[in-house]
């Protein structure tokens, strides 16, 4: 098979697994769990056929008068930006999806997490050169994003893979899943990206190690969208467990407790010269009862 035709059998593939899975997630009733991922997959299924219809229209001699380039260019990295903003809240779903038996430390995590964002969003921008580029700084600011967002995701992945017995969470959980699918499309991404200026058309090597770990990504979430996932326990520890303190410690970090008002006394002159009086009056009757015996 010609390399054109089975890079255009990989790209129709991709759509049709897509689909297949925006279809099973929403039956499934997996987007009121996961509505950023939904959203996401909303935006691949649109934008995919499109970007394919652009591209091949591109190539063809008409195209180029009819700016089929600028368009393809335009609407692939607002895509491409529209998906790393988007991957940000899937992250922080998949975050308060495996700590969701522990409420106080998924709330001082998610501050934690938010934060990382914003560091790591903040540092790969400062490294892209804002000369005067017009149109074409999209580029460098969607790869700039999507660097910050694959590393996030990476990181996401190595937590859960390093936390899993203490969260009582399983390979099973979708949770991971989507972690772990977002891994491989992060390490692709990086693939791609490290080899960006060795690749000399879309029938490179690259692109066929890049389209076949998307494949894969997409298969792996079908098989998680239809296999039952296993309904997590309630977590049952002694109160002399770390993780235990921890998170009653994160629950009360931000709460200021309960206030009481102090009264003070209406007029304290008043009772003190109320108190001199009774201590003569005393004084007195026990002057009398001494005099008397």
């Amino acid at each position: 098979m010609p390399l054109n035709a089975a890079m255009s059998v990989m790209n129709t593939a991709e759509f049709i697994l897509w689909a297949a899975l925006a279809v099973l997630f929403w039956k499934k009733g997996l987007h009121r769990r996961f509505k950023a991922m939904s959203y996401y997959l909303a935006l691949r299924v649109i934008s995919t056929p499109v970007l394919m219809l652009l591209l091949r229209e591109e190539s063809r001699p008409w195209g180029v008068s009819h700016d089929a380039n600028e368009i393809y260019y335009l609407g692939f990295f607002a895509t491409y930006l529209a998906s790393a903003v988007l991957l940000f809240f899937i992250c922080v779903e998949v975050f308060r999806s495996a700590l969701s038996l522990f409420p106080g430390i998924t709330k001082l995590a998610l501050v934690i997490f938010r934060w990382a964002a914003v560091v790591s969003v903040i540092v790969s921008l400062s490294s892209i050169s804002y000369a005067s580029k017009g149109v074409f700084i999209i580029a460098d600011v969607s790869y700039g994003l999507m660097r910050a967002m694959s590393v996030l995701e990476l990181c996401l992945l190595a937590f859960l893979c390093l936390s899993m017995n203490a969260l009582r969470l399983t390979v099973r959980d979708l949770s991971f899943g989507i972690a772990f699918g977002f891994g491989l499309m992060s390490s692709a991404d990086f693939i791609a990206a490290s080899w960006s200026s060795r690749v000399a058309s879309m029938t490179d090597p690259v692109q066929f190690v890049y389209e076949s770990l998307i494949l894969a990504t997409l298969a792996i979430w079908m098989i998680y969208c239809t296999v039952p996932e296993p309904v997590r326990k309630p977590v049952l520890m002694p109160a002399s467990s770390t993780i235990y303190r921890w998170n009653e410690i994160a629950s009360a970090l931000g709460h200021t407790g309960t206030r009481i008002a102090v009264q003070q006394p209406a007029n304290s002159f008043f009772l003190s010269d109320v108190e001199r009086v009774v201590e003569k009056v005393l004084a007195r009757n026990m002057k009398g009862r001494e005099s008397e015996t």
